[in-house]
């Protein structure tokens, strides 16, 4: 009987490391390299050093992105066929990582839209990033605290 009680008390600790071992081990995530530092999106959330979320909803927004169709318009332009697993893919220093939460109660909130009224323009043709996660990324990357709070974007 106690072997079954240390077994049944084991199974959710190991189902729980393989979880975990599972989203640490995973292969090379989206990034862009941004002067001296690398932005990387994070895949736990005490990861993140900035959060973002988005809003279907323009009067909510802090930071408006637009989805250009052609790369000459956008300030950011992604265009690959996929993710490599070269460690220096994203440029070197220090990482920074970015946070996408699914509320808006970050203290970054996107809106995106093909609108011309924007902070920022997006090309995105990519296998390894989708448009949200490259807005994400780029505001993360331009994005202060300071900045956000203050209006001065």
């Amino acid at each position: 009987m106690l072997r079954f009680k240390i077994l049944a008390s084991a199974v959710p600790l190991l189902a729980a490391g393989a979880f975990a071992g599972h989203h640490l081990m995973t292969g090379a995530h989206p990034c862009i390299a941004a002067a001296d530092a690398s932005v990387e999106l994070a895949q736990l959330p005490w990861q993140a050093s900035r959060l973002v979320s988005f809003t279907s909803d323009p009067r909510q927004a802090t930071v408006r992105v637009q989805i250009v169709d052609d790369p000459a318009g956008a300030d950011f332009a992604v265009v690959d066929g996929d993710i490599t697993q070269d460690a220096d893919r994203c440029g070197g220093g220090p990482t920074r990582f970015i946070g996408i939460r699914d509320t808006t109660a970050a203290p970054t909130v996107i809106y995106m839209s093909r609108d011309e009224a924007a902070d920022y323009r997006i090309y995105v043709r990519s296998r390894s990033f989708t448009p949200r996660e490259a807005a994400a990324l780029l505001v993360g990357a331009h994005a202060d605290p300071q900045d956000i709070a203050t209006g001065s974007l």
